[in-house]
């Protein structure tokens, strides 16, 4: 009966101290694993490094709970995450909503260069440029002209953009000469012939007898000339009308812009 009492007292004892002390150890190593495992280290997660030594801890199982340690002590030992990733994702979360609700506006916004290029899009092919006006030189003839390059150089010009070449053949001391040019420096008239002709004037009033020779050569008719005479010439060189075989308009306004309005291209 002796041996039986001792035998239930050993059975019903309170534990030892080693065996207290052993959940307070294991709690510790793992609020020192998870500790670690947050902190600022390389390597991965579950093999952190016991603070203040280079012995590793023991590696964590996948949830979180150290060997010998209950559901309680894991759950109220897992440590919150840390700032840096939370700033991690708060930072990424804005960028990730923009770039999914992107406005379809920007979109059509973007291509809306393309619109006026296909096919149906009503652009208008651009319109050639007019030529430029042509010079018209002032009043008066200049007797020391080369008056045979000035008619090559405006017959050039015809062929490229069309004109006619209106020829004036006079002499600075004719006064019907003097009339024509005033009318010619009118604005409309000025207009007409920069619109229409090439103007070269050639004095035929001195003693040039190359002049002389230009003014057979472009009313060939002869005979004593009432100056002006005008020869309207066409690109080929060849002469549309002779004032000196048909007369000379009137040396006004209405005559003379009737005139070219007449044999302007």
């Amino acid at each position: 009966m002796l041996r039986t009492v001792r035998s239930g007292h050993r059975t019903t004892s309170s534990p030892s101290p080693l065996a207290r002390r052993l959940p307070l150890v294991a709690a510790a190593v793992v609020v020192a694993g998870l500790a670690t495992a947050c902190g600022p280290s390389a390597a991965p997660a579950g093999s952190a490094a016991r603070a203040g030594t280079g012995t590793p801890a023991p590696a964590l199982p996948a949830d979180g709970t150290a060997p010998g340690a209950s559901p309680e002590t894991s759950a109220t030992a897992s440590a919150p995450p840390s700032p840096s990733a939370s700033a991690s994702s708060a930072s990424s979360a804005p960028a990730s909503a923009s770039a999914a609700g992107a406005s379809p506006g920007t979109t059509r916004g973007g291509g809306g260069s393309a619109t006026g290029s296909g096919p149906g899009s009503g652009g208008a092919k651009p319109a050639s440029a007019a030529p430029a006006p042509a010079k018209v030189p002032g009043p008066g003839y200049d007797g020391s002209a080369d008056a045979r390059a000035l008619i090559d150089a405006a017959l050039r010009a015809a062929k490229s953009d069309g004109r006619m070449v209106l020829l004036d053949f006079g002499a600075n001391w004719c006064g019907n000469c003097k009339a024509a040019d005033k009318v010619f420096a009118q604005p409309a008239t000025t207009a007409l012939l920069a619109d229409g002709y090439h103007l070269v004037k050639v004095d035929i009033g001195g003693n040039s007898s190359a002049n002389s020779a230009l003014l057979r050569k472009y009313s060939p008719s002869g005979g004593t000339y009432a100056m002006p005479v005008l020869v309207v010439v066409s690109p080929s060189g060849s002469t549309r009308v002779d004032t000196h075989a048909t007369g000379n308009p009137p040396l006004t306004a209405d005559g003379i812009n009737t005139f070219l309005h007449k044999w302007a291209p």
